[in-house]
């Protein structure tokens, strides 16, 4: 099951303290004060993926945090710095934190700063002067204080294809992209959103099947309602087989109205599949009914062609 949205801690490294530390040898028994600083604590950052799975990490391990920084040495040493953490995440995941602010990742290899390592602590060296030569004092290392974030995963595709469940939205992905998505004749089959990249290097995002009353939280339209928010245009995919067409469409449009009036305003192509299992005069009256744009069949390349051709077109 596709992870799109969970709450996590994520944690900076403390910084390591300073130390009190006073040289002495044979040669030196008092060698004046020579406690080294500590190192800084690791960051933690966000570095995007292409992978939309990566919010599975998050399922059981909930909290997060870089190394610590080590505490100073003798010798005016400073101790190591922690280690930053960087942790992959789905290219679209927006991070909310609890002030109210937010991140997002919108780049493959982008790399975002999510929470600070602590300084580290000064050691007593530093506080040497000539009326304190022999210092006590020294600095203990910031310690970070947990975040929380609440991640959301929006995927980011130049198209959305929408419909009831058995539309023939994923048979028509395969066929536009090189993906090799399930498909099955039952409801549901698609259970998490489907991505694959035409030739023209577009992104098609297969969404899982929209029912009546998704926008108000029924079935799993609700769930990924979100994900074709950010799509430039909808190819909304209506079965041959439907008893009521005209039905199907309105169901839809109706729960992208219902969810974002915004969403409901995008542009769309509407397209009749599975069109070889009717006769001529039977495609003609659908298609009219519910003006659709095209007809296509995965068992016709040209009507596959001729929608990819009209997506190009209305992407460029």
């Amino acid at each position: 099951m596709l992870i799109d949205e969970v709450h996590i801690t994520i944690k900076g490294g403390d910084g390591g303290n300073g130390i009190v530390h006073f040289y002495n040898d044979a040669f030196r028994p008092k060698g004046g004060p020579d406690g080294g600083h500590g190192g800084d604590g690791g960051s933690v950052f966000f570095e995007g993926v292409s992978d939309i799975s990566k919010l599975n990490q998050f399922r059981h391990s909930k909290v997060y945090s870089a190394q610590n920084g080590e505490s100073g040495g003798r010798n005016n040493r400073t101790g190591k710095n922690g280690d930053d953490l960087i942790i992959p995440v789905p290219v679209g995941t927006v991070a909310n934190y609890d002030n109210g602010s937010s991140i997002e990742v919108t780049q493959v290899g982008q790399r975002i700063l999510m929470a600070r390592g602590g300084s580290g602590g000064r050691g007593n060296f530093m506080f040497k002067s000539s009326s304190n030569q022999t210092p006590q004092e020294r600095e203990l290392g910031f310690v970070c204080q947990p975040k929380k974030l609440y991640l959301q995963l929006k995927l980011i595709a130049q198209v959305g294809l929408i419909g009831l469940p058995n539309a023939g939205k994923t048979s028509l992905l395969n066929e536009l992209t090189q993906a090799n998505a399930k498909v099955a004749n039952y409801p549901f089959t698609t259970l998490e959103p489907n991505l694959g990249v035409t030739r023209g290097g577009y992104i098609i995002a297969d969404i899982p099947g929209l029912i009546s009353g998704a926008a108000d939280g029924k079935g799993l339209g609700i769930k990924f309602l979100k994900h074709i928010e950010r799509t430039n245009i909808l190819v909304h995919c209506i079965s041959a087989e439907s008893q009521d067409p005209l039905k199907d469409y309105q169901t839809v449009k109706a729960e992208l109205s219902a969810y974002s009036s915004v969403l409901a305003k995008k542009p769309e192509i509407i397209v009749l599949t599975k069109y070889d299992l009717l006769d001529s005069e039977q495609v003609k009256k659908v298609q009219k009914s519910i003006k659709a744009t095209l007809c296509t069949s995965i068992a016709d390349t040209k009507s596959i062609k001729e929608l990819n051709d009209l997506i190009t077109k209305k992407l460029n």
